[in-house]
């Protein structure tokens, strides 16, 4: 198993929205569901603006596949939800031991 850790700070005013399309159920985990070998999604909400996604696959190399073949679709979806944040980074891919 792969998780894949991504940390955002959000604005307040696009918190709602953004909870809904990070969300186990919203608009990222839909498109990531095309794969069979995405897993599912968890979004943590911290103090303040900060937030967690947790992606979870089958491995990093049906990740990178996934990616590699959307990667269009994507970098649209990326752009389309850009405003809601103030910022974002990877905090990297764990593999389950």
């Amino acid at each position: 198993m792969a998780e894949i850790l991504w940390e955002f700070a959000v604005h307040e005013e696009h918190r709602e929205e953004f909870e809904k399309n990070y969300a186990a159920n919203g608009v990222w985990a839909e498109f990531f569901r095309r794969s069979p070998a995405y897993r599912g999604t968890k979004l943590l909400a911290g103090e303040g603006d900060r937030y967690i996604t947790w992606d979870s696959w089958d491995s990093i190399e049906a990740y990178e596949e996934f990616r590699l073949a959307n990667r269009a679709e994507y970098d649209e979806l990326d752009d389309r939800f850009k405003p809601f944040t103030v910022s974002e980074r990877c905090l990297g891919i764990f593999q389950m031991k």
